[in-house]
């Protein structure tokens, strides 16, 4: 019984708390909220065998992103550019992601 609330969006920059890609940062890519995933740009690369398709006819080892758990990353608020934790604010317009260090609207 997972709840499938995430604060975290695709095109969010996010930093890696912990994981052997710990401290770095990057865009994510792809979110799976029904998961509670996410994919990093550059984060917990993956070397995966691939056969030859028409859109790669050489095939061969590609490195790919994997989904890491999205309790392992942090939002990095763009206003004051420090990873932080998200609270929602309701507003009559909806709810809106507020950053936890400067208050500052996210969205």
């Amino acid at each position: 019984m997972s709840h499938n609330k995430m604060r975290i969006k695709k095109g969010d920059t996010v930093y890696v708390i912990s994981g052997k890609s710990k401290g770095s940062t990057g865009p994510v890519m792809r979110a799976y909220p029904e998961n509670r995933k996410v994919v990093v740009e550059k984060v917990a690369v993956a070397k995966k065998a691939k056969r030859p398709t028409r859109d790669n006819p050489q095939g061969g080892i590609m490195s790919i992103e994997m989904p890491i758990h999205v309790s392992t990353v942090m939002l990095v608020c763009p206003k004051c550019k420090e990873p932080t934790r998200v609270t929602l604010k309701v507003t009559e317009s909806g709810k809106i992601r507020v950053c936890k260090k400067c208050g500052k609207d996210i969205d």
